[in-house]
């Protein structure tokens, strides 16, 4: 007679991921791909950098990050590259372009995470959620109460001024795009950032992420600053449908680049100390 296979040892771990899909882990990962940046700043924060085999080309803190493998673009991600890392878990940002790559991965049996990365309040979220996963489970309540902390210590406390729209608390224009032209709203972590240094997002009327909006809008809006990226003079600046919009004619532009500034990510706090000083500079 055949001796029968013992049983499947049962799995230890489980999460639902935002996807609304279950994870079962036998054990904490070991070989971890992390296909957004805001989730490989993550795991190093949680100091489970060295699990990293892959990452994506936009990964590019902690300085550390420079050693583990380029994979390529996490949107949608290289299926054959990330497969050659061999990982035992794969961390992908929630997107209707990663579904189907979320399909296949499970399908060669590796466990996969949907995250989203919109809110400020996802980052002690998913520490909580990932540190187990990655073998050091207290890191995760440590890492979300201390960034809970210092995040409440670097905002400026809301006021009358920004309730009002006064002076006091400048209009600014987010704007991540300019052909069309596409504000960020308030489903945004960045409008929350900005809203924490002592401003208030022009479009914070919008709940999404972020929305094609007119130039007419934006200037019947009539914003204080509008927030660009480098210290170069933007495009806008150049193009003569935009000189309806005062900020624009008038040079006020909101100079504010840093890249973490374009994820939530433990560093939050530091971004929204740095974006109060660059909003006092302005004034």
């Amino acid at each position: 007679m055949a001796c029968a296979s013992p049983p499947a040892a049962p799995a230890r771990l489980f999460v639902i991921d935002d996807a609304g899909d279950s994870v079962r882990m036998g054990e904490p990962a070991r070989r971890v791909v992390s296909l957004s940046p805001a989730t490989t700043e993550l795991v190093f924060a949680l100091g489970a950098g060295a699990r990293l085999v892959g990452r994506t080309r936009w990964c590019d803190y902690p300085e550390a990050v420079r050693n583990i493998p380029d994979v390529g673009d996490g949107i949608p991600p290289n299926l054959e590259a990330v497969l050659a890392r061999r990982p035992d878990l794969i961390l992908l940002y929630r997107s209707a372009q990663n579904s189907d790559a979320a399909r296949r991965f499970g399908e060669a049996g590796i466990a996969v995470l949907q995250l989203d990365f919109n809110r400020l309040d996802d980052v002690p979220r998913l520490a909580r959620l990932l540190a187990p996963l990655l073998g050091v489970p207290a890191a995760g309540d440590s890492l979300a109460r201390a960034f809970e902390a210092e995040l409440a210590a670097a905002s400026v406390a809301p006021d009358s001024a920004c309730a009002s729209g006064r002076r006091g608390c400048p209009s600014v224009l987010l704007l991540a795009w300019d052909q069309p032209p596409i504000a960020i709203g308030a489903g945004s972590f960045q409008s929350e950032v900005l809203e924490r240094a002592g401003a208030r997002n022009l479009f914070a009327d919008l709940t999404v992420p972020s929305a094609t909006v007119s130039i007419e809008a934006i200037a019947a809006r009539n914003p204080d600053l509008v927030l660009v990226g480098d210290s170069a003079l933007p495009a806008i600046a150049r193009r003569p449908e935009w000189r309806v919009v005062p900020a624009v004619r008038e040079g006020r532009f909101l100079r504010f680049g840093p890249a973490a500034f374009g994820r939530a990510s433990p560093r939050a706090p530091e971004v929204i100390r740095a974006l109060r000083a660059a909003l006092a500079g302005s004034q």
